[in-house]
């Protein structure tokens, strides 16, 4: 703990120095600027993530500022274990828009299918009609997937996170996400393939191209 605190003489620079868990450690031990740190660095990511997941930006602010005072209401029982400070506050974000959307009985609305409609699909302008065509279908098919693979192509495409890290918040190994991200790429396609007759295996060739790339 001294060695951290004899780091500190120049605040608020020797803060942004240290790293997430030396920053727990201060903020455990009552330091709110080291919280304050932290916050600075995960409130964008996680209000992105928060919006969504509900479409709103006023409930996703405050839904944001309950994930920042749960945890550092929480601060003192968190022990890192393999989990980052990161996954630890998606965790809870995870958990708290889902009791927002249990206790509002609503069906998610998440503007996240607009960005995979974006990325799996080129812009060539001589194909913009069909390309529509296909997005919506598209809109359409995540809007069908079940939570924890809406969740999966949130972190992938909106949070640009790696395998890995996702692996962390969502308590599976690296492994584990990329099989659950390739059967989700593949549940895409075959929906498409059963909508459209003219998605060809060129989109899915797409597909392919854009997995490897963010794989």
């Amino acid at each position: 703990m001294m060695n951290i605190r004899n780091r500190l003489s120049r605040r608020p620079k020797a803060l942004k120095r240290l790293s997430d868990t030396e920053l727990v450690v201060l903020a455990k031990d009552g330091d709110k600027d080291a919280f304050g740190e932290l916050y600075e660095r995960y409130l964008d990511k996680i209000y992105n993530y928060v919006y969504y997941r509900m479409g709103n930006h006023h409930d996703a602010e405050d839904l944001t500022a309950r994930v920042f005072f749960r945890a550092m209401a929480h601060i003192e029982s968190y022990t890192e274990r393999g989990v980052p400070f990161q996954a630890w506050l998606y965790r809870i974000a995870h958990n708290l828009v889902a009791n927002w959307h249990r206790d509002r009985g609503r069906r998610k609305v998440i503007p996240l299918d607009e960005f995979i409609a974006a990325s799996l699909k080129s812009d060539s302008p001589d194909s913009q009609a069909e390309d529509q065509e296909e997005r919506d279908a598209l809109r359409a098919a995540i809007r069908r997937l079940p939570e924890e693979r809406q969740q999966l192509l949130l972190l992938k495409f909106v949070e640009h996170l790696s395998n890995a890290e996702i692996g962390e918040i969502m308590d599976r190994t690296e492994g584990a996400i990329k099989s659950l991200y390739h059967r989700t790429l593949l549940t895409l396609r075959d929906e498409l393939q059963s909508q459209l007759p003219a998605y060809t295996d060129d989109s899915a060739a797409e597909q392919s191209r854009i997995e490897s790339k963010r794989g």
